[in-house]
């Protein structure tokens, strides 16, 4: 019993910033805009809690201040893609680029390394069940107002309309550009979110500690059928793959570098699965 309570913690340590990050791009991708950047936006939450903790302890101040730092990113990332008309897919790399930089650069000035960075145990940090109850909690919380706002207000009607015909909106006298922007704001603030749970929850941060989460998110938006509790479903599946591949790699004689590729197997053949079920529901 008592492993399998920690293979559960260990599921949903792994799906918090996913789900985050996949939540904030699924208001992107409903708009008709495809958020590469979600990689960076983590980046920037991540060091930014951390940083606000350290010289502070306050937990409030830190999940405030990377979503702060995550969403003043993501406007810049769509004041260029929609002001200065600059490629949106080219625009999202750079801006992975220049959180990662900017952290690194931060890191060496303000702790004189660019290496990790470890909070002090002296610094009064939460019990991590309690961190990840609320979190999960947090989770929760959003992914009920995410499915009102998408579903149940105009707001969430003409960003959906973006996606499926913003020529419709033109015609009402509607800017497009307006939802899309707000929607890349809305996933910075995701993001911060799931990037400060990766630092805190850690007590360090670790250059390049996103680690892929913001491509596996887009992968999860997608095979989530873009919507709010497909996500959800979605990335349990991803980390419950992740989780068991990590469980495996003791117990089972197979070359560690299948068994790290296990979760990301996984996912291909969920999303082929769910591209079949797709083409045989519209049949």
């Amino acid at each position: 019993m008592e492993n399998i309570i920690l293979f559960l913690k260990s599921v949903i340590t792994i799906m918090i910033p996913v789900f985050f990050a996949s939540l904030g791009g699924l208001f992107t991708s409903l708009s008709g805009t495809l958020n590469i950047a979600l990689e960076g936006l983590l980046l920037a939450g991540a060091f930014s809690s951390l940083t606000v903790f350290y010289f502070t302890g306050s937990y409030f101040l830190a999940v405030l201040s990377a979503v702060i730092a995550s969403a003043a990113l993501a406007a810049l990332h769509a004041f260029c893609v929609f002001k200065i008309k600059t490629n949106l897919f080219i625009c999202g790399l750079a801006v992975n680029l220049l959180s990662s930089g900017i952290c690194i650069t931060l890191s060496d000035k303000i702790f004189n390394t660019k290496g990790v960075v470890v909070i002090s145990i002296k610094q009064n940090l939460l019990n991590s069940n309690i961190l990840l109850l609320i979190y999960a909690a947090l989770g929760f919380f959003l992914l009920i107002i995410s499915w009102l706002a998408i579903y149940k207000t105009p707001f969430g009607y003409r960003l959906r309309s973006c996606g499926k015909n913003s020529e419709a909106l033109v015609s009402l006298g509607i800017n497009p550009d307006f939802f899309k922007a707000v929607s890349i704001i809305i996933s910075g603030v995701f993001c911060g979110i799931g990037g400060s749970f990766l630092s805190l929850n850690l007590a360090a941060y670790v250059p390049g500690m996103s680690s892929g989460r913001g491509w596996i998110s887009l992968a999860v938006i997608f095979l989530g059928l873009q919507k709010p509790f497909g996500v959800l479903a979605a990335a349990f599946i991803f980390a419950f793959a992740e989780a068991f591949s990590n469980y495996a790699q003791g117990f089972w004689s197979i070359p560690a570098d299948f068994i790290l590729s296990f979760p990301y197997i996984c996912s291909l053949i969920a999303m082929i699965l769910v591209s079949i079920f797709t083409e045989k529901t519209r049949v």
